[in-house]
């Protein structure tokens, strides 16, 4: 049974910067796409970033340039790194990962991340 922890989250002045964490435990993510959602509260979940088994990445239009997404050396962590963040950028963070043959998702538990002066 794969499990994910995010970790990472906590309060951050606007400016700041956070990295969040995504740890997996019974297996690693190299074959798999993971992607970093998050949900502002009373709002529905939105997708923030995404990493391909192939280390090819992509971003939300509103975290661009702003937002990084990278994998560990050891393939079972994947972060992402938070900067310039602002009040929008409150929400719970979740990572997910999805596995091929078979097809199997797995979603972490989250983390909340509040921008606030």
């Amino acid at each position: 049974q794969v499990q994910l922890v995010e970790s990472g989250g906590g309060l951050v002045q606007p400016g700041g910067s956070l990295r969040l964490s995504c740890a997996a435990s019974g297996s690693t993510f190299d074959r798999a796409q993971v992607t970093w959602y998050r949900q502002p509260s009373g709002k529905q979940r939105e997708w923030v970033a995404v990493i391909t088994p192939g280390s090819n990445t992509n971003y939300a239009q509103s975290v661009k340039g702003r937002f990084t997404i990278s994998r560990g050396p050891n393939n079972n962590l994947v972060s992402l790194q938070m900067n310039a963040l602002n009040p929008e950028d409150t929400a719970v963070y979740y990572c997910a990962a999805h596995f091929y043959n078979p097809v199997r998702d797995y979603w972490g538990q989250g983390t909340q991340v509040t921008v606030s002066s």
